[in-house]
C-alpha cells in the first residue's frame, strides 16, 4: 500500500553523523536536570559505535521502540550488528539512568530498506529493541501505547540530536498536520539523531506513545516531520517476535497480536 499524501519532499533521518544542516529549535527545550527530565527517563540514546545515535524509548522494561532505518548502516545497506549497539536510559550530560546492550532486533516486516520510494517506507519504519538485561530502576518507568490519533491533535516529541546529542529535548506542542492510512505528518521539529524518538500524546492526563520520527520534509512548503500510522502496527512487530524461539510471551507478559500493555488500544 503506497501514501496518498502528495507534495511531501522527504529526507530520511540517519544518525547524526549524516547531517548535513540543522532545523530550527525554537520550539525545543532542553531537560537539563533530574527534575526536567522526572517522567521522561525511559526516552533514550541509542548508540552505534563510532556510526552515531537515534532515539528510542521504552514499552517495557527490556523492550524498547525505534525506526527501522536507524538500524542499518547508510554506507553499506547492511543491517548493524547488535552487539555494536547500546541504549542509554535517560542519557543527560555523560550520565545514564541505566545503560543495556541489544540482545535482538525485530524489524518490522513489511520494511524494506532497500526500497527507493523513501516516502512509502515511513509507513513501516518501526522496530523493537530486546535488551540484554531488563531496566527495573523504579523511576524509570516504561509508556503506554494509543494508537488512533487524528488530524489537528496536539502530540509532543523528546529526543536526541546532533545538535543537542548530550540531553534530551522536549517539543511540548506541535500537531498532527494531515495523516492518510501509512503516514502522520507533524508539525514538530526533526533532526539527524532524532530518528525514533517517540511521539507523545495525551490521553486522559497520561501522556502514551502514539508513534515514532522516522524522517523530516517538506509538505504544502512548510518544514514537517513523518511518523507511521501505528494502529495494527505493533502487533505485527509483535508476531515477529513470537515467530522468534527465544522470545516467550509469557514471560514479557505480552500476548502475541496484543499491544506491550493490554490496557492501551490500537
Amino acid at each position: 500500500m503506497r501514501t496518498t499524501l502528495s507534495k511531501i519532499t522527504i529526507a530520511t533521518l540517519g544518525a547524526f553523523l549524516f547531517l548535513s544542516s540543522p532545523v530550527s529549535s525554537e520550539g525545543l527545550r532542553t531537560l537539563s536536570t533530574a527534575d526536567e527530565n522526572r517522567g521522561w527517563e525511559a526516552v533514550g540514546r541509542l548508540n552505534f559505535g563510532a556510526a552515531g545515535f537515534c532515539t528510542a524509548a521504552m514499552l517495557t522494561s527490556d523492550i524498547v521502540l525505534t525506526a527501522a532505518h536507524c538500524l542499518y548502516d547508510k554506507g553499506t545497506d547492511l543491517a548493524v550488528p547488535a552487539d555494536e549497539i547500546e541504549f542509554q536510559a535517560g542519557l543527560r550530560f555523560g550520565r545514564a539512568e541505566a545503560a543495556r546492550g541489544i540482545r535482538r532486533i525485530v524489524i518490522h516486516p513489511d520494511y524494506d530498506f532497500a526500497d527507493p520510494d523513501r516516502l512509502g517506507r515511513v509507513g513501516s519504519d518501526v522496530a523493537l529493541l530486546e535488551l540484554d538485561r531488563p531496566i527495573r530502576d523504579g523511576h524509570v518507568r516504561p509508556f503506554r501505547t494509543q494508537f488512533r490519533v487524528g488530524s489537528g491533535q496536539e502530540v509532543q516529541v523528546v529526543s536526541y540530536a546532533k545538535s543537542r546529542a548530550d540531553a534530551p529535548s522536549r517539543e511540548e506542542a506541535c500537531e498532527i498536520l494531515t495523516r492518510d492510512e501509512e503516514i502522520l505528518v507533524l508539525s514538530c521539529e526533526a533532526d539527524f539523531g532524532s530518528s525514533g524518538a517517540p511521539v507523545f500524546a495525551n490521553f486522559d492526563g497520561e501522556i502514551r506513545i502514539v508513534s515514532v520520527i522516522s524522517a523530516k520534509a517538506v509538505w504544502e512548503g512548510r518544514p514537517v516531520a513523518l511518523a507511521a500510522v501505528m494502529e495494527g502496527e505493533l502487533s505485527a512487530l509483535l508476531a515477529e517476535f513470537a515467530q522468534t524461539p527465544a522470545f516467550t510471551p509469557v514471560e514479557q507478559g505480552i500476548a502475541p497480536g496484543e499491544t506491550i500493555d493490554t490496557r492501551a488500544t490500537q
